[in-house]
Parts: structure tokens; C-alpha cells; sequence
């Protein structure tokens, strides 16, 4: 395998290389997918590329020459990202916020995170088969044109909206730790981030990598000391079955969060990698670290918290000095984690807009630095009240997400037996259409906010009528459009 760089690899020719057991012969037609064939053990990319290498990638499929690595490394790509205070905070406000018992949290903590990982080792399995990222996989359930709206929709949620609440946990911990001015703590954190994004896929993997470890580590020792203080045994405020679904919705649209990006980082790996193995590699990263983080964010919450603490000093304030000093570490870390895939996964959501190829002189690093200055505005508005902007950002998240996901997943049981060169046709004919695919979004969003909506700003009528319910936007909005796709879409066409 070329260990060339990736700006060499994108403008030069490539030579003629030597067959090796498993992998395709240039000029051949390319594995066909699902077959048996175990995947090439290709090195990791964090040993084949140059950390300082600028991937000129967007969009586009990535050519056979260029894929590497092993769908393990897809583990601690999804596991990192999820060992910080963000996941923390959902187990906080289960209980705290909701008024759940600490049984009933986890209940709804680990159910919501279940749901959200299977939804993303689906997507997930995609990647090596056809090397682009998930919102141009969108194409499929939305066609080209319509697909602008979903691509647009993620940019704005990953690249501003996550990218600014990962972001402000981060600068808050710095801020706790060093006593710098938040402002200050966040623009620092948000320069590291950017450059790791801006430099692209496999500085990202690599920053995963070595994260993984030492934030697990420190959230353990932390954990430990946690539960030892807790009042496992509290009864909740009274919450009740509506509390519970929004614990749900809570976890769920956090977990699910992720599920627009899922194939952005296993679509460099080698096209006769294991689907099986990608989509477990991928899904069980994101569950295990979002349910025992969010686990020990509950435990967390059954403690007071001093009045007028931040989030991560309430967080932090069970902890001893030395083992506080250490999670905001780790929480820093975490945040960064988190922030990278944010802003790299926006970028290429903004790529997937393109019907062709982007602008001469904007490109997928340049609309990382872009995205990365819009969400720094975000975060900084957010200073003053975080924990509130958190809350509100988290239910809210998943009303998109989930009638986005009934589609896509929908689209992807009817074509599963569709042949991949057609899948790969329709993916760069700029002709083609899937109205059923918008329409059925639109209508399900249309249906679920209005009705079922329960937030500060806006109850529907149906919560205001009967309280007990909760929030079901996320479960109605996922059901409608997955039903109405899978009356209104076209039948699927085998050649």
C-alpha cells in the first residue's frame, strides 16, 4: 500500500502496483460487496500519513489507492468523542432536571444510547462500500437537490450547534483549571480544534486514538469516587413516564446526533472491509462510552450542587483535588474529542451541497475553518448560560434527526439488494430525483414539532393536555416519515 501523501496521491498518477491476497487488481472490476473476503491488513493510518498532511478530499469518492486503515479504529473514533462532559450532563439532567430516580435514569440513559448506536452501525456500514461521506449517501433517500436541505440542516447542527456546546464544556474545565478568562479558554480551545479538523480524516483518527485511553481512565477513577458519594437509592421528584421519555429523547438525540457523520469516517477504509465488522466496531464504540458516561452523570445528579457552580464545577465538586484537576483535564480533552469530528463532519456536509465539485478555492479545510469561526460565535453567546443552552439544544436536536433517520433507514432496507454499481450510478447522477424521500421528512417534522413539541418555548397541544406524555416528538416524527416513505417511495430498480 502507498504510504504517499495525500496531496501527492490526489494530483499525481499513480504507479502500477503489485496485487497483494485480497485486494483488487487495477483494472478490475472492484470486490463485490459483502463478499467473504477478509479485509487487506492495511496499517492504521495513524502510522501512514503524515500528521501535517492537509486531505484534499471532500465529497467525492475516495479512490481504492487511497483507502487504509482497520474498522477497529472506528472503536475509539466513536468512543473518544462521547468520554466528556457533555454525555456527563445527559445523566445529570435525568436527574436533576427531570426528577428521575436513579434506576429509572439509567433505564432511559442506556435504551435512548441502544437505539441511537444500532441506528449508527446501519449507516456506519456504508462507508468502505461506497467512500463518501454520509450526507452524500443522502442523495439516495433525497436525491441530489433535495438532499441540500438534510446537508445543510447538519452542517448547521454539527458545525455551529455541537461544535459550540462540546466547545463551551471544554472551556469551562480550562477555565476552572487555569483561572484564564472563559473567552479566553474557549478561543485556545477552538484554534486546536480547528487545526485538527482543518488537516482532516486521519489526524482526526489519530487524535481519537491516543485520547481514548487516558479519558477513560480518568472518568473511571472519577466514576468510582462518584458512585461512592451518590444516593443510588434517592426516589426521583415525580417525574413519572414523561420524565422518562424525555431522559429518552435526551439520550437517544444525543447518540443519534451522531448518525448524520457515521459513514464520514469509515469511508476511507478499504472497499472489501467487513460491513459486519465496521457497523459493530462503530455502534458499540458509541453506545458503551455514551451509557456509562451519561450513567455516571446520573449518579452525579443525585447530589446537590452548590448554588451558582458551572457545569463541570458541579461535576467536579464530588471529586478530590487531585482527581477534580485530572476530569477537568479530561474534560477538556473530551471536548476537543467531540469538537474535531463536529467541525470536520460540517465541512463535508457543506461539500455534499455541491451537485459537482466545490468552487475553485473553497474546499472541504477551508470550509472547516469557516464552520469552525461560525460555531465560535455560537459558543461565545452561550457563555453566560450554558447549561440551559445545553438542555434546550439537546431536546431539540433530535427532531430533525429522528424523521431524517426513519428515511435513510428505510432507503436502506429497500435497496439491500439493490447491485452497488447502481447505488453508485444514482450517487453521481446529479439527475437523479427522490421527492417521496423529502416529502416524507418535511411531513414528519410537520407532524411531530407542532403536536408533540414540549420545551420552555413551545408546548404543543397534545403535552398541554396531557402533561404525563412527555416529549414524543422524537418516536412520532421517526414513525411518520418512515411509514410514509415506505408507502410514497418508488420501487426500487435492479438494474
Amino acid at each position: 500500500m502507498s504510504a504517499r501523501p495525500l496531496t501527492e496521491a490526489m494530483t499525481s498518477t499513480p504507479a502500477p502496483a503489485t496485487p497483494t491476497p485480497g485486494s483488487p487488481t487495477p483494472g478490475t472490476p472492484a470486490p463485490v460487496p459483502g463478499s467473504p473476503a477478509a479485509p487487506p491488513r492495511a496499517a492504521d493510518p495513524a502510522a501512514t500519513k503524515a500528521a501535517g498532511v492537509v486531505e484534499t478530499s471532500g465529497a467525492e469518492p475516495i479512490p481504492d489507492a487511497e483507502r487504509h486503515g482497520h474498522p477497529r479504529q472506528l472503536l475509539w473514533t466513536w468512543a473518544a468523542p462521547q468520554v466528556g462532559w457533555a454525555t456527563a450532563y445527559i445523566g445529570v439532567l435525568a436527574v436533576a432536571a427531570f426528577g428521575l430516580g436513579f434506576r429509572e435514569a439509567v433505564a432511559a440513559l442506556v435504551l435512548g444510547a441502544a437505539f441511537g448506536a444500532l441506528a449508527h452501525g446501519f449507516l456506519s456500514a456504508d462507508g468502505p462500500r461506497f467512500g463518501v461521506p454520509q450526507m452524500v449517501l443522502g442523495r439516495l433517500s433525497f436525491g441530489h437537490k433535495g438532499n441540500a436541505l438534510p446537508s445543510a440542516v447538519n452542517a448547521l447542527v454539527s458545525g455551529i450547534g455541537w461544535f459550540a456546546m462540546n466547545t463551551l464544556g471544554g472551556a469551562f474545565a480550562l477555565n476552572s483549571l487555569t483561572g484564564l478568562p472563559p473567552l479566553a479558554c474557549l478561543l485556545i480551545l477552538v484554534v486546536l480544534e480547528v487545526v485538527v479538523g482543518y488537516v482532516g480524516h486521519d489526524l482526526v483518527h489519530r487524535f481519537e486514538r491516543y485520547a481514548l485511553p487516558v479519558l477513560a481512565v480518568i472518568f473511571l477513577l472519577a466514576g468510582v469516587w462518584i458512585f461512592k458519594g451518590a444516593h443510588l437509592g434517592q426516589a426521583g421528584s415525580g417525574g413519572g413516564f414523561g420524565a422518562f421519555l424525555l431522559a429518552f429523547s435526551a439520550s437517544f438525540g444525543f447518540t443519534a446526533g451522531w448518525n448524520p457523520c457515521a459513514s464520514d469516517y469509515a469511508r476511507y477504509l478499504p472497499r472489501t472491509t467487513s460491513a459486519r465488522a465496521t457497523g459493530w466496531y462503530s455502534g458499540l464504540g458509541l453506545f458503551l462510552s455514551v451509557s456509562v458516561v451519561s450513567v455516571v452523570g446520573a449518579a452525579s445528579g443525585t447530589v446537590l450542587a452548590p448554588e451558582g457552580a458551572s457545569p463541570t464545577d458541579a461535576f467536579t465538586g464530588q471529586l478530590p483535588g487531585w482527581l477534580a484537576n485530572l476530569t477537568l483535564l479530561a474534560i477538556i480533552i473530551g471536548g476537543m474529542a467531540a469538537s474535531t469530528l463536529n467541525v470536520y463532519s460540517a465541512s463535508v456536509s457543506l461539500a455534499s451541497l455541491a451537485v459537482r465539485r466545490l468552487p475553485r478555492g473553497l474546499n472541504r479545510a477551508t470550509l472547516t475553518a469557516l464552520t469552525g469561526a461560525v460555531g465560535t460565535l455560537a459558543a461565545w453567546a452561550s457563555l453566560d448560560d450554558a447549561g440551559h443552552a445545553f438542555e434546550s439544544f439537546l431536546l431539540v436536536i433530535a427532531y430533525w434527526t429522528a424523521p431524517w433517520l426513519g428515511v435513510v433507514l428505510v432507503e436502506q432496507w429497500r435497496r439491500r439488494r439493490t447491485p452497488g454499481t447502481l447505488i453508485s450510478r444514482r450517487l453521481a447522477d446529479p439527475r437523479h430525483t427522490n421527492a417521496a424521500g423529502l416529502i416524507a421528512l418535511l411531513a414528519g417534522v410537520a407532524v411531530s414539532v407542532p403536536l408533540f413539541s414540549n420545551q420552555e418555548m413551545y408546548v404543543g397541544p397534545l403535552p398541554s393536555h396531557w402533561p404525563g406524555i412527555g416529549d414524543l416528538t422524537c418516536p412520532v416524527g421517526f414513525a411518520v416519515s418512515a411509514l410514509l416513505y415506505a408507502l410514497a417511495a418508488r420501487p426500487s430498480k435492479e438494474s
